[in-house]
């Protein structure tokens, strides 16, 4: 009885170990939202500068000189869509919303956000691995690019 229990033990293992399991590929999913953000900005006719991360952003309005810092927390109005279809997702706030730290946030913000000073606009256009990466948010899908529409009316 031993005999067979090893055996069938071993049989397990093995068809376990060649389970073929998908590995996520993000130097992949970052060329495929960089060229997804290239077509959207050509589509639409919008000319924006690309940051060494990868993420693209359009100052509509510089703002003061004040830039913000990843230790303030800034106050916004900002609206979030994604991009493959142009949702609006239920992130979004059109009165101000204070944020504790910038620190806090997605990538994406981090890096765009210290762009403007107080008063300032910007669009980002934040590809998936600067956003929520390979993971559902809600209403936010895995891998999604996603655009958005900040004013940073103050921070502190």
């Amino acid at each position: 009885m031993k005999r067979y229990l090893l055996f069938f033990c071993l049989i397990i293992t093995t068809l376990s170990a060649c389970k073929k399991t998908e590995k996520f590929d993000a130097e992949a999913q970052a060329k495929l939202d960089d060229a997804q953000i290239v077509a959207y900005l050509a589509k639409n006719n919008i000319t924006a500068v690309k940051d060494a991360s990868g993420l693209y952003y359009q100052i509509i309005t510089p703002g003061s000189s004040e830039k913000p810092t990843l230790n303030n927390g800034p106050y916004i109005t900002y609206k979030g869509s994604l991009m493959s279809n142009g949702t609006v997702f239920e992130d979004r706030s059109t009165s101000p919303q204070y944020f504790s730290v910038l620190d806090g946030l997605i990538e994406g913000w981090k890096i765009g956000l210290p762009k403007i000073g107080k008063g300032g606009r910007i669009m980002l256009f934040i590809p998936s691995g600067l956003g929520y990466k390979n993971q559902d948010n809600s209403s936010i899908p895995a891998n999604s690019v996603l655009i958005f529409d900040i004013t940073l009316i103050n921070f502190n």
